[in-house]
């Protein structure tokens, strides 16, 4: 399942798809320049996010 933390106060998140309650796995979206973005996404093909935020940044992820 993915977990996000926020590097600031240590406050942690977990996912899952609202659609089937599948906990969502970590990915990498690649954009059309070339650079990419961490997202989770659910494995049944519901959808996907980005990260959420906290503290006003991005909570990050380690992606296995």
């Amino acid at each position: 399942m993915a977990t996000y933390s926020c590097s600031q106060c240590k406050m942690s998140v977990n996912a899952s798809c609202g659609a089937c309650d599948a906990p969502l796995v970590n990915a990498m979206l690649e954009l059309d320049d070339g650079t990419s973005v961490q997202v989770s996404e659910c494995p049944n093909g519901h959808g996907k996010i980005k990260s959420p935020l906290c503290c006003g940044q991005d909570m990050t992820c380690s992606v296995s």
